[in-house]
């Protein structure tokens, strides 16, 4: 499937920082602005440093600030599901999203806005990112998100399973809460290597930081990942839609590619 178009309309320094940042759950503020001037945008963790780019640039064309909250996409949709007040959702995948309008929480169904890769990961030089690896003696730590609430998790899992391999390391899975977490495992050391987003890999200050080998899109169920308008305020409405009409555009697609997203479905492993 291809995504149509509708109207096709300063990263943090340091990653390690904003992960940081993302895993407490601090928000991430564009600029200064209030009621009907601002918005407040719930991200998945794998989305997080391509959407402060969007956001900045969203903010300098209209005048509309933005606020992140970033975590995993099922720990956000609790969170709406408790009243959080976000004005919409950004998700890494289109379950959370579905459930939430099935639910009367959002004004539309979510929109596919992109589509995400899977990549493994590793800071040691001695180690050759891949599948093959992650069996081997000196992997002794592999990190992941949690596949209970976190779409990159279950894709993990998923490549893990197709591969043959998912009960032979499972013993070695350190569970981070999202892919920020999973991510801080890889950059601390605790996890010789891990499962991560491309996204993550490509972010400013991370290019150069130990190295990564893309999953065969075959092994994981595509990883669509989906935007959803919220139940909001009326003040708020038209902000929202404004940012939820941008992130579908055509105009952000550079910033997607350039962070690893496609646009056209991958071809999936699943029949």
């Amino acid at each position: 499937m291809k995504i149509e178009p509708m109207k096709r309309s300063k990263l943090v320094s340091g990653l390690l920082v904003g992960l940081t940042l993302a895993f407490a759950g601090i928000p991430w503020g564009c600029g200064r602005a209030s009621g009907e001037d601002s918005i407040t945008i719930a991200t998945a963790s794998s989305m997080q440093f391509t959407m402060k780019e969007l956001a900045e640039s969203f903010t300098a064309k209209t005048g509309i600030v933005c606020k992140l909250t970033v975590g995993s996409s099922g720990k956000l949709t609790a969170q709406i599901r408790e009243g959080a007040p976000f004005d919409l959702f950004v998700s890494a995948d289109m379950m959370y999203p579905e459930t939430l309008f099935s639910e009367g929480l959002a004004e539309n169904p979510p929109e596919v806005y992109a589509y995400g890769s899977l990549v493994i990961w590793t800071l040691s030089d001695s180690l050759e990112p891949g599948m093959e690896a992650l069996a081997g003696e000196a992997v002794k730590h592999i990190a992941v998100a949690n596949p209970k609430i976190a779409p990159y998790g279950r894709a993990a899992v998923q490549a893990l399973e197709y591969y043959g391999l998912y009960e032979v390391i499972s013993p070695k899975l350190v569970y981070g809460e999202s892919i920020a977490q999973a991510s801080q495992f890889v950059l601390s050391g605790a996890a010789e290597m891990g499962f991560t987003a491309l996204a993550t890999v490509r972010a400013p200050g991370m290019q150069e930081k130990g190295r990564w080998k893309a999953l065969d899109s075959k092994s994981y169920a595509p990883i669509a990942q989906g935007v959803l308008l919220l139940k909001t305020p009326p003040r708020k409405r038209a902000a929202a839609l404004a940012f939820y009409e941008y992130l579908t555009s055509a105009e952000v697609t550079e910033t997607l590619l350039k962070y690893g997203y496609s646009i056209d479905e991958p071809v999936s492993g699943e029949d």
